[in-house]
């Protein structure tokens, strides 16, 4: 832990990239940009793009030196990151997509933080903003607990130890001691990582602190696409790991159940069936107001059509999710590699964190 106390130690920033041409070039300038004093690499992991990403990335290696690509033909984000970890050198390895925009000193709180906590991972708030009415709409659903719940990575929350955290920033030898991501995980590869690292005694620490500006998806078909994918994928790893599922993650599938039954009993015994489908149109429109304080009209009328295709997307996704899928990750599970040192060193530094808490108040 001391070697992360001291001043700025080096930093790895990897991204997965696929489609990113809108982003690229204002997320990495938020990278290049830090008000960090440490060295810095950036190493952009370049899918199979059929826009100009890769003219961009160019472009950003020609610009600073900092700035390396490597190629990952498959596309698949946990393949890219692996990818990234291996061509990347520091000790420190600092994840960001290519849709995401750092805040100012995110770098140089995450250092801090893994000092002061011996964590292996630390991570904050996915900060949803958008730029068109509709990403406007999006981002307040995603920022609101009726679309998520109490999801402290959108929300918000206390400082405190978490099973996963929104990207992360890891020590370099948490990585390599658990062999970095399942590439089988094309979903929710974040959460198995910090499973394992967490099976073998590391410590994930949740941090408001820590922001990072997201970009929601720009379009209602994409923006189901994702929450149908992570329905599909938060199924395997209720699968995969039984003790990870909540009431939280139940109400979107309910919701699914509840609405296609409500419908089916209108249409064919009484009227009455469509209480249920109206009720919930009601509620998300009801919720809908305070989340959209602050907006246009046209943002704030779209956030019940935002709040509806991530629940029924997520819903489905989770519904529909193969056994055969979740047997398939299994059947790849990676056993936690332990490190009693590296754990003791974590706990000794919450023991720490908690004593000076105690002595503040």
């Amino acid at each position: 832990m001391n070697a992360y106390a001291s001043a700025a130690p080096a930093v790895s920033v990897i991204m997965p990239v696929l489609n990113e041409e809108r982003h690229l070039r204002s997320s990495v300038r938020h990278i290049l940009e830090q008000e960090y004093d440490g060295e810095m690499e950036v190493v952009i992991a370049l899918g199979p793009s059929t826009d100009r990403t890769d003219e961009i990335a160019a472009e950003l290696v020609r610009e600073d030196p900092r700035v390396h690509t490597v190629p990952n033909p498959t596309g698949r984000t946990p393949a890219a990151l692996n990818a990234a970890i291996k061509a990347s050198r520091h000790p420190i390895v600092v994840r960001v997509d290519g849709h995401g925009m750092l805040s100012a000193n995110y770098i140089a709180t995450a250092v801090r933080l893994l000092a002061e906590t011996g964590a292996m991972n630390v991570g904050g708030i996915m900060n949803a903003e958008g730029e068109t009415p509709w990403e406007e709409a999006v981002a307040a659903a995603m920022t609101s607990k009726i679309g998520v719940g109490n999801a402290a990575f959108h929300t918000g929350g206390e400082a405190q130890q978490a099973e996963t955290v929104f990207l992360g920033v890891f020590r370099r030898e948490a990585l390599e001691r658990q062999g970095g991501y399942n590439e089988e995980f094309i979903r929710a590869q974040d959460w198995e990582l910090n499973f394992r690292i967490r099976e073998a005694g590391g410590l994930i620490w949740f941090s408001p602190e820590l922001k990072v500006q997201y970009r929601p998806r720009p379009s209602v078909k994409a923006l189901a696409k994702q929450y149908k994918d992570y329905g599909r994928w938060r199924h395997v790893v209720a699968r995969y790991h039984s003790g990870s599922i909540n009431l939280r993650y139940l109400a979107p599938p309910a919701a699914v159940c509840a609405i296609a039954a409500g419908a089916i009993v209108g249409v064919a015994v009484t009227p009455w069936g469509f209480v249920v489908p109206a009720g919930y149109l009601a509620a998300i429109t009801a919720g809908s107001l305070p989340a959209g304080k602050g907006l246009s009209l046209k943002a704030r009328a779209q956030i019940p059509l935002a709040l509806a295709t991530m629940h029924m997307s997520w819903g489905y996704g989770f519904l529909t999710s193969p056994k055969a899928l979740a047997r398939k990750v299994i059947a790849s599970r990676r056993p936690a590699v332990q490190d009693a040192q590296g754990a003791q060193d974590a706990q000794d530094a919450q023991g720490a964190q908690d004593a000076q808490d105690a002595a503040v108040q």
